[in-house]
């Protein structure tokens, strides 16, 4: 199978990249409860590293194990085949200048 067949199937777009976030979030986050600032993008195609892949764009303000907030800090969630593949730290330019909409599910989650 060629290249070019291969990344059609990964670049399938999310069917729900928000039930994605938080079931990985609820986990991976110190403490998922009372998130300030949640918000996220559409799921945008975009290139990451030497293939194009669905992301979205993720920002949010969570506290650390002490309960102090971390202050504001951005995400980048990779898609392939429409599931979450990976959540990067530093976005870099990926998600400079799109435009965030509000993520109020995240701001509810619980342990």
């Amino acid at each position: 199978m060629g290249n070019e067949r291969r990344d059609e199937r990964a670049n399938i777009l999310p069917v729900d990249a928000k039930g994605d976030l938080l079931a990985f979030l609820r986990s991976y986050l110190n403490d998922p409860s009372r998130i300030r600032e949640a918000a996220l993008t559409d799921p945008m195609l975009k290139q990451v590293g030497p293939v194009q892949r669905y992301v979205v764009c993720l920002r949010y303000n969570a506290r650390d194990l002490a309960g102090k907030y971390t202050g504001l800090k951005d995400r980048l969630a990779v898609f392939v085949a429409g599931r979450l593949d990976q959540l990067l730290e530093q976005p870099r330019d990926i998600c400079n200048g799109v435009e965030y909409k509000p993520f109020p599910e995240l701001t509810r989650l619980t342990r």
